[in-house]
């Protein structure tokens, strides 16, 4: 059978000549990239040594626990701060912000006290009352130095050598810290109901200078509290969501067996329910912004309400409605031109996944390969964070000179607590004092803390692309063995699943762990970019602005490309054992050289595995949303009380579309596999008695008919 001379051969290399002895992955192999094996093993032993000393070094109490002027922490049981787990500022004034707060220091003296102050008070205020009654100073001076007891001494030298705050406000704690406690009423941010107040020198201060200086802490309280009601409702709802996923789980099973014996049926109903039901919502949505436009009120733009908590606050604007009017017109618009536009695409794909689920049911166990994936995730995940706490805890405490004058020339300077005093430090300038600053040190280990969190993050993203890099390629290497066997399922070998990842391990460690190297190091500079770009948002540099945005861009194509390309070079190792470069390089080819097909595969089949576990999660999502909101008349009393239903609801939607997502990235894997596997089999072989394809017939047919399309 005459062949015809494709031009693409004349950039891409030359197709693969027939080898009678060829059998896909069953096949001679030997190690391959073995320096970066090798590289790859020394680093992983690094690895465990930085996780040892960081444990060695670190101490998660200065993370858990605030820590006062003097280096001791807050609420430490067995320490004289134990009854006193919360962090007070003498003058929070200071305080730029939150950051400053919780991550660093603010240069004001802190201490540990038992309990936030709940009014209004100043030091002059007390002194004076003090010749009437002690009980105000017995308050107040729970909130100075501990052993001063002096309430006669001059305010001014107080305030300079900040023995007591020059003022108490009604504060709460948040994140073991005393913050005042702002409430709005009427539109009017307050502290106790007052606006103004004077501090210990008589000056007219506001509370708009509390929020100021505390800035977004009021966010953060209602953050807290709602992060409170929302562990509340999943302890209350656990066991709901646990049978949502387990419903979502068999429903993904079910799918996934259908698949095999009624493929063009199911998926075409899946493509037309997921089209009703977009269209049932436009109807929806149009309904409801019909009759919201017509009602008082509700032309209240989400700008405005800002925030809110209650998710039906929402629902009763006509915006709302609007906005996802927009959004599901837009959806529904997209997936019909694609059906249109690319129908024959869509039968092709069709019958192509049809071809995958014969390969998925003679090795059922690829399905349930996912969770190995999942918890190899967990434990590097689980080790990362580990070590980034101890990495972040690690240090002795430094103290610093904290002046009172702006002048002094030992401001920020080095010191040591036990002999700041013999120093002439507080001669040149008064009212200076020796304050914790941060943990920190000296030693080389210090000095490269922010390098070694660096090496964590970028190991981390090292190890976490392998992880899946060795899932692809033992996935490539099960279905590559199902399509090369003359006879299936007589010559599939027995346990593939088991084989290929044996084979991956022992053969090609060091080509996983490079194409994997090389995908860590863009996604690192992917986070770069977002970290600088965060730190330029507030700058009016905007051609520095625009370069940023251009890198950030290219990079997310970068990843996009070496990703695809792993993919398709992971399939290379598992089908032929050669190295990491051969492999994508000969990807890229065969690839380039079956171009028109690479168009049909790519993402039409993408789409159609999108629309099932678009069609899985929402199904569980509508059951769901039914039980949550007391709409099942059967459950009623057993549908647990919450302050969100959205909790349990997004909760299970989201983990629904997970699990369904594990089960297609099997049958992508598959496809991806098989599709690969005929362009070789299409160049190796002619159909001929003396070389017959490996392919089934109608896998031939189908794929085939690409080249007239």
């Amino acid at each position: 059978m005459a062949r015809k001379t494709d031009v693409s051969s004349l950039y891409y290399g030359e197709p693969r000549k027939f080898d009678p002895t060829f059998r896909g992955p069953i096949c001679n192999r030997s190690c391959t990239d073995l320096f970066c094996c090798v590289i790859f093993v020394i680093v992983i032993l690094g690895y465990i040594a930085l996780g040892a000393v960081a444990w060695l070094q670190g101490d998660p109490r200065k993370v858990i626990y605030p820590t006062d002027s003097y280096g001791q922490f807050c609420g430490q049981k067995g320490t004289p701060n134990a009854k006193k787990s919360t962090l007070f500022y003498f003058n929070i004034l200071k305080c730029a912000n939150p950051a400053v707060l919780i991550n660093l220091q603010c240069p004001t003296t802190q201490m540990c006290v038992s309990k936030c102050p709940d009014k209004f008070s100043t030091y002059t205020d007390v002194q004076l009352q003090y010749q009437i009654t002690a009980a105000p100073w017995d308050y107040y001076r729970q909130f100075c130095k501990p052993g001063f007891n002096n309430p006669t001494k001059p305010v001014a030298q107080v305030l300079r050598d900040e023995d007591c705050p020059s003022m108490i406000v009604p504060s709460r704690p948040f994140l073991q810290r005393c913050f005042p406690d702002f409430i709005t009423l009427n539109g009017t941010l307050t502290v106790a109901k007052r606006t103004h107040f004077k501090d210990a020198l008589d000056t007219a201060r506001s509370v708009t200078e509390l929020r100021d200086a505390a800035n977004g802490i009021t966010g953060l309280v209602d953050a807290k509290e709602v992060g409170m009601k929302i562990v509340e409702d999943y302890a209350a709802s656990w066991n709901w969501i646990l049978i949502g996923l387990v419903i979502a789980l068999v429903v993904s099973l079910i799918f996934i067996l259908l698949l095999r014996f009624t493929a063009g049926l199911l998926l075409w109903f899946t493509i037309i329910a997921v089209i009703l039901v977009i269209a049932y919502g436009i109807w929806h949505c149009y309904l409801e912004f019909s009759l919201l436009r017509q009602q008082p009120g509700a032309d209240v733009t989400i700008v405005d309400i800002g925030f809110q908590t209650d998710v039906m606050v929402y629902l009763q604007l006509s915006q709302t409605w609007l906005i996802f009017l927009i959004a599901l017109g837009t959806i529904e618009a997209s997936i019909l031109i694609i059906l249109i536009f690319l129908r024959r695409r869509v039968r092709v794909a069709i019958a192509l996944l049809r071809e995958g689920s014969k390969a998925v049911s003679y090795i059922m166990s690829t399905l349930f390969y996912p969770i190995i994936t999942f918890l190899l995730l967990a434990v590097c995940s689980s080790y990362f964070a580990v070590t980034s706490v101890f990495l972040a805890s690690s240090g002795d405490a430094i103290y610093k000179v904290m002046a009172a004058e702006p002048n002094c020339i030992y401001a920020n300077k080095t010191c040591n607590p036990d002999t700041f005093n013999k120093t002439n430090v507080s001669k040149a300038c008064p009212g200076a004092q020796c304050t914790f600053a941060f943990y920190g040190g000296e030693t080389p280990y210090h000095r490269y803390l922010f390098i070694l969190q660096l090496s964590n993050l970028l190991i981390f993203l090292w190890l976490v692309n392998f992880t899946i890099a060795l899932g692809q390629c033992t996935l490539a290497g099960a279905f590559a063995s199902y399509y090369w066997a003359r006879r299936k399922p007589q010559d599939i070998p027995p346990c593939p699943l088991f084989s290929s990842f044996s084979r991956a391990i022992r053969y090609h460690t060091g080509s996983l762990a490079f194409g994997a190297l090389i995908l860590a190091v863009v996604q690192m500079a992917r986070i770069i970019l977002e970290y600088l770009d965060s730190k330029l948002k507030g700058a009016n540099n905007m051609a520095a602005r625009f370069v940023l945005c251009c890198l950030k861009c290219c990079f997310w194509c970068l990843e996009r490309f070496v990703k695809f390309m792993n993919r398709n070079a992971y399939i290379m190792i598992a089908i032929y054992g050669k190295g990491f470069c051969m492999s994508a390089r000969d990807a890229f080819c065969l690839l380039m050289r079956n171009v028109v097909r690479v168009a049909v595969l790519d993402r039409v089949t993408d789409f159609l595995l999108f629309l099932g576990k678009v069609l899985i999660a929402g199904s569980v999502g509508v059951i769901a949303f039914f039980f949550f909101t007391h709409k099942m008349p059967i459950f009623q009393e057993e549908v647990p009380t919450l302050h969100y239903y959205w909790v349990p609801l997004l909760t299970v939607i989201f983990g629904s579309y997970l699990i369904a997502h594990g089960f297609f990235s099997v049958y992508a894997m598959c496809v991806d596999t098989l599709f690969l596997c005929f362009c070789e089999d299409l160049e190796r072989n002619d159909g001929s008695s003396e070389k017959p394809f490996l392919m089934s017939a109608g896998l031939h047919s189908i794929l085939r008919k690409t080249d007239h399309h």
